[in-house]
């Protein structure tokens, strides 16, 4: 059945059409594809898409019918009727495609961990949100929605460790790039996957989706001398001071005579009232005794 798949790979890369003959054949045996073993599927999904036409390639799974229920990760890519979404989510995949087949037309080599991690990074993205708006904080939130998406779309397949790695190095940089201050920008431009994790921040200005000074900021600061650097961090800094802060505002004064909210009106009056209608307490004076009155008798003269 894998055949299925080597076909459909030729035909986008020498740019021919499967004759009727051998079409029907392929579509007709195109349900045994459910009985590989998905660690098969998925090597041989890496080598459909790096063939320097990958675009055509998920056009020629499409009129074969396969571009969806084959493949976990292109059904997290690609609509139900096997298209690309429109819009940032859309731009952004056929951005890094097109990138992908530059670089192997060019005899460059490609990285299948950058290809799966722009390939599975909006769906990343849905889940990260959605467990940031239930209260998580967003490092925590954005390590669980990895993990979620790891499990439904990769599973446990041969080289997941390597490709998982590479995948969340790069997708937990995206939150670091958004601090620039202190040493950790010093750190984090000497990582070894450091030149992946921009490439992607750049890819992800490129189509709109953040502000491009800040893929600008980035690349200005990794290329630039010590006194480059330091003013980087310097501007960096007074741009931050300049955005509001967040004051919570202050309780409203209550007027003379007027209950607190929150509190009964007349609740003060009233027991003022009843207090002012209760009988007054009698202080009970205890009488003084006459001097010499209860003292003990002197004691005789002898």
């Amino acid at each position: 059945p894998v055949r299925i798949i080597r076909a459909v790979r030729f035909a986008a890369k020498l740019g021919f059409t499967l004759e009727p003959k051998t079409l029907a054949p392929v579509k007709a045996s195109s349900a045994l594809l459910a009985n590989v073993p998905a660690s098969r599927l998925f090597d041989e999904m890496i080598k459909l898409l790096q063939t320097g036409h990958s675009l055509a390639s998920i056009e020629q799974l499409k009129k074969l019918g396969l571009s969806r229920g084959v493949f976990a990760v292109l059904d997290a890519m690609l609509t139900s009727s096997g298209d690309l979404h429109e819009g940032i989510r859309g731009n952004f995949v056929r951005q890094a495609f097109e990138d992908t087949d530059r670089r192997v037309n060019e005899g460059r080599g490609v990285s299948p961990s950058f290809m799966l991690a722009c390939m599975l990074w909006h769906e990343v993205l849905d889940r990260w949100n959605k467990i940031r708006n239930g209260g998580e904080p967003p490092v925590p939130a954005l390590a669980q929605a990895i993990d979620a998406v790891f499990d439904a779309r990769i599973g446990d397949i041969s080289g997941r460790g390597k490709l998982a790695g590479d995948m969340r190095e790069i997708w937990m940089m995206q939150t670091r790039f958004e601090r620039r201050s202190g040493s950790g920008v010093f750190s984090l431009i000497e990582q070894p996957r450091y030149r992946a994790g921009f490439d992607f921040l750049r890819l992800r200005a490129d189509v709109g989706e953040i502000d491009p000074a800040l893929a600008d900021w980035w690349e200005d600061f990794a290329l630039g001398s010590d006194d480059d650097r330091q003013a980087l961090l310097a501007d960096a800094r007074a741009a931050q001071q300049k955005q509001p802060r967040i004051v919570r505002a202050p309780r409203p004064e209550v007027p003379a005579g007027e209950a607190p909210a929150g509190e009964a009106p007349g609740e003060d009056e009233g027991d003022e009232a009843v207090a002012a209608d209760a009988p007054a307490r009698k202080r009970r004076r205890r009488r003084r005794k006459p001097a010499g009155e209860g003292a003990a008798p002197a004691p005789a003269a002898e």
